[in-house]
Parts: C-alpha cells; structure tokens; sequence
C-alpha cells in the first residue's frame, strides 16, 4: 500500500479539520464540564452527512472507505472524542443492517439513518458480559409474529437517541456451542418493556449519553431479526468488529496527536531558568518520542484501513492498531500532562480532559489484553503479516 492519502481524502480530511476547529474545539471543555448535550453539533454532522459514513450510496449515504473512516474518527477526537463515539456507534449499526438486513430492513432504516433523521447504537455487552459476548443473559423467545425479550445491556453510547436500536439475544439459550443460538434484534424505540433507566457516569468519554437499558419483557416484531434468520447473530456482530477496531485506533490517533499539540505549544511558550522549556534536551526527547509513536499509530492505523478496503481479512492487523493506538493515546496523554506540570492538572487546560478520555480506547472495543490474544492467535495460524 502507499501510506499517502488521495486527493478525495485529503479534501474530505480538511473539511472534517475545518469543522472541528471552528464547531467543535470552542466550545468542548465548557460542554463537557457542564454536562451539556451538543445538539448543534450533532445536527451539524447530520447536514454534513457524517451519519451516513457507512450506508452506501444507494441509500443516501457516503459509502466512505475505512481510510476515510479513520480519517472522521482522528479529526473529530482532536476536537472532542466523545463525538466520534456518537459517529462510531451510530456508524456500526448501519454497517450491520447494511451488510446483514433483509431487502425490507435496509428500505425502512438505511436512508433516514443517513440523513441522521433516525440514529441508532448497538447493544451487545451486559454487566456480566463484555469481552465473552457468549455469556449474555438476554433472551428472545419466539411467541407467534413477535419474540418477547427479557435482559439488561450496559454502557451504550447514543441509547437514548436509537431507533433502531440492535441488541444481541440468545434466541435459542440451550444452544452448543452458545454463539448458534444467538441472534441480533432492531428494537424499535416505543417497543413496549423497552426502558433507558440511567446514564452511567464515567471519568470520561462525556457528550454521548452511555446507558443502562433493561427490556422487560419487551415485544419485538418477528421481521426485525436482523437478516431474517435465527442464530447468525454473533457472527453479525463480529462481522463489524474489526472495522469498530479501526474506529478506535484513529480515536487514539487523535487525541494523541491533540495531547502532542498542547505539549508542544505550551512547552514553546513556558519559560523557564529565562528560556523556553522545550529548549531543555529533557523535553525535546519526551517530544521527539511522542510525534514518532504519535506517526507510527496512525500509519498502523491507515495499514488496517487499506486491509479492510482491499477486501483481506484484517483481524490481527486491526487488533494490532487498536492496541498499539490506545496504548499511544494513554501514554502521550500523561506525558502531556507531565510537560504542563501543575497547569495539566487544572480543568482550564485541555490535558485534563485528553487524559481522562484516553483510557476509553483501551477498554473499549475489545480490552487490550483480550486483543493481544487475538494476536497471537493470529501469528500462530497465519504468521506475521507482512503487507
């Protein structure tokens, strides 16, 4: 591959750089300080098409490559990260009704879901299953045209503003192995015994609401089973994970890079001993470290990219940048901090905020040392991938 953009990425890169340097950097610390929902920012990314990332053309949307992709998520999170999470949920639901959903389920949802008239989410993990998806409790029981569902899913980003919203249920819980049995349903938002019963608080990843949503006994059509047949929904859902793990990588690129441009700026105008503190060899080095593992995150990313738009299977490279991603978005995040000494600490610098978003890429998506798993699995049945 050539580690260098086109032209239509390029544009489409400056454009998302534009509008988060004018729309978004401005106003992120207050809103998230104070817990504001940003309404215009979502409604911006709806006339800009941001919605439909991953719906193809034929229904109004972008058909945007996974480089593009990646690109959207890097650009946003310099800005505010928990944007490009209500961007990356939203955009994994569509890619699962897009790739996997009857005639009819793409017709119904796909266009408004572009247009950002309908938003949606994806609700997998529970609170005694997150990495072994195999372990939900949530179980749909087929009565007649409608199943009856019954479970509680956790942390999920835009619950409040799904409709559809797809949760993973065990549709046949006696199943061997358990994954057959288990099923991807479009839960509409008025279903009946379908409730958002908190927002979780977190240290951060703030803007999106992240909730508790418990179906009691919840009535779901029969023709909204995902794909209109039982049992291929673990499938489904890790069908959109290695493109989930990209999204997380280029977060982690961003807020990376945005933990670099604050280090350097601030470093450049401190003084300290009557000199710039980046004239000591000691910041130089933290420096230089960062922007290397800072490019070298995101050419891993852009790798990836490139395996998934070729049509490969990328389950070790994307496992490889989500990893070596969030890791470099934790570490350039403290070192940051580090470098704005007592100021990184305070709520009127920007650090802050990087440093608390930080730890999200690596839980989210797969926890780090499940992906290094992954990995090696990958190495031992495939060997090292080389291009």
């Amino acid at each position: 591959m050539e580690l260098e953009l086109n032209e239509e990425q390029r544009q489409f890169r400056d454009l998302i750089r534009q509008f988060t340097n004018r729309e978004v950097r401005p106003v992120a610390r207050e809103m998230e300080q104070s817990g504001t929902y940003p309404t215009r920012i979502v409604e911006l990314m709806a006339e800009m098409g941001l919605f439909g990332l991953t719906v193809p053309t034929e229904f109004g949307g972008l058909g945007a490559d996974t480089i593009t992709l990646a690109l959207v998520f890097e650009e946003l999170s310099r800005g505010w990260m928990g944007i490009a999470g209500m961007i990356g949920s939203h955009g994994m639901a569509c890619k699962l009704i897009a790739q996997h959903g009857t005639e009819a389920q793409r017709d119904l949802y796909l266009r408004e879901l572009a247009s950002g008239r309908r938003r949606s989410g994806l609700a997998l993990t529970e609170p005694d299953a997150g990495s072994d998806l195999q372990g939900i409790k949530t179980v749909a029981r087929l009565q007649g045209d409608h199943y009856v569902v019954s479970g509680t899913k956790t942390w999920i980003t835009n619950a409040r503003h799904s409709d559809p919203l797809p949760v993973l249920v065990k549709t046949d819980p006696d199943a061997s192995p358990a994954h057959s049995g288990m099923s991807i349903l479009l839960v509409a938002a008025d279903t009946p015994g379908l409730l958002v019963t908190r927002d979780l608080g977190k240290l951060g990843y703030k803007g999106p609401e992240t909730c508790e949503v418990v179906l009691d006994d919840a009535v779901v059509p029969a023709e909204n089973l995902l794909g209109g047949i039982e049992g291929k929904g673990m499938s489904q859902a890790i069908s959109g994970l290695q493109t989930g793990r990209v999204n997380i990588a280029a977060r982690g690129v961003g807020v990376a890079h945005r933990a670099l441009e604050e280090a350097l700026s601030y470093t450049q105008e401190r003084e300290a001993f009557g000199r710039p503190v980046a004239d000591f060899q000691a910041v130089q080095m933290r420096l230089a470290d960062m922007a290397t593992k800072v490019q070298a995150a995101r050419s891993l990313t852009w790798w990836a990219a490139d395996r998934l738009d070729r049509g490969a299977d990328a389950a070790t490279e994307s496992a490889m940048a989500k990893l070596f991603a969030s890791e470099v978005a934790l570490e350039a995040s403290m070192e940051s901090m580090r470098l704005h000494g007592g100021y990184g600490y305070s709520t009127e610098f920007e650090v802050e905020r990087l440093y608390r978003d930080a730890p999200m890429m690596v839980i989210g998506e797969g926890t780090n040392d499940i992906l290094r798993t992954v990995i090696t699995k990958g190495l031992r049945n495939n060997g090292i991938p080389e291009s």
